[in-house]
C-alpha cells in the first residue's frame, strides 16, 4: 500500500481515532489489532480509556510485543485480571462496556456477523470458533467491525448463520431484541457506516490507492455508494512512531 505503513497499520490508526476519552473498551480472541489501536489512543488523544482482552479477562495490558492471542503469557502482566465468567456477565448486564471490537467469518449488509459455520448448519462447509461473546452486540454501546479481509466470501448479502445482530432489515424486526447496531466496520479497503434509513452498509472511506469500483468489487451485496467518497486520512508521522514503537516486532506490519 505504502513504503511507509501497511494496510493492517492503517486499520489500526482508524479504529485508534474512533475511541473516546474515558470509555471501556472490549475486544476478543485475537487482540493485536484493536489492543495496538487501543494503546495508540491513550497515548494520543484519549488517556482515559479502558480495554479489556475478552478471552482472558486482562485489563489495561500493556505487553511488549503484540500477543496474537488474548491467552499469551505476555499479557499477564496486566495490572488486573477479571475471570472470564464475570467478564461475560459484565458485558451482558449492558453499560459496562462502551465499545465491542468484533468480527467474522462472514459479515452482511445489515452488519450481521457470523462466527458459527458456513454453509447447511447439519454440515457445514466451514466450522468457526462459536459466537463467543457476538451474542452480545445488542448490549454495547457502540460496535466496530473490523476484518483482514475484504472479498465476496466475507461480505455476504445475507450470512448464514447470525452469531451477533446487526441492524434490523425491517420494522417489524425493531420489535424484538434491539440496539442499534454496529457504527463503523474496517476493512483492509475502506471503513463503512450505515445508511440511516435503508440500515444497509454505506462506503464512508477508500483507502489511499484504493477505488470505489474496487470495493464494490470486492463486497459480495450492493454496497450503498454517496455521490461523493473520500479518501481515508493517511496516518501521520506522530501515530506512525508510536505505533511502530508499540509493535517492535512488526505484527501489524504485514497484510493478513
Amino acid at each position: 500500500m505504502s513504503a511507509e505503513y501497511s494496510r493492517t497499520q492503517l486499520m489500526a490508526v482508524v479504529l485508534a481515532r474512533s475511541f473516546r476519552d474515558g470509555e471501556v473498551v472490549v475486544m476478543g480472541a485475537v487482540p493485536a489489532l484493536p489492543l495496538a489501536a487501543c494503546r495508540l489512543a491513550r497515548t494520543l488523544h484519549a488517556p482515559n480509556l479502558s480495554y479489556v482482552l475478552g478471552g482472558s479477562g486482562a485489563v489495561n495490558p500493556t505487553p511488549e510485543t503484540l500477543p496474537l492471542s488474548c491467552c499469551d503469557p505476555a499479557v499477564a502482566t496486566a495490572p488486573c485480571t477479571l475471570p472470564v465468567a464475570e467478564v461475560v456477565l459484565l458485558a451482558a448486564r449492558g453499560g459496562a462496556f462502551d465499545v465491542f471490537c468484533a468480527g467474522g467469518i462472514q459479515i452482511d449488509a445489515y452488519g450481521n456477523c457470523n462466527l458459527s459455520a458456513i454453509g447447511d448448519w447439519d454440515g457445514p462447509r466451514l466450522r468457526g470458533p462459536g459466537s463467543v461473546g457476538l451474542p452480545f452486540m445488542p448490549m454495547f454501546r457502540r460496535t466496530v467491525l473490523y476484518t483482514m479481509s475484504h472479498n465476496p466470501r466475507t461480505f455476504v448479502e445475507r450470512v448464514d448463520f447470525v452469531s451477533g445482530a446487526g441492524h434490523p432489515s425491517s420494522p417489524a424486526a425493531e420489535r424484538g431484541y434491539r440496539q442499534e447496531g454496529p457504527s463503523l466496520v474496517i476493512s483492509p479497503l475502506a471503513t463503512m457506516d450505515f445508511d440511516p434509513v435503508t440500515r444497509r452498509m454505506r462506503l464512508a472511506t477508500v483507502h489511499p490507492g484504493i477505488s470505489v469500483e474496487d470495493v464494490r468489487k470486492a463486497t459480495g451485496f450492493e454496497l450503498f455508494v454517496p455521490s461523493s467518497v473520500p479518501t481515508t486520512p493517511e496516518p501521520n508521522n506522530v501515530e506512525l512512531t508510536e505505533l511502530r514503537r508499540l509493535d517492535p516486532s512488526g505484527v501489524l506490519w504485514h497484510d493478513y
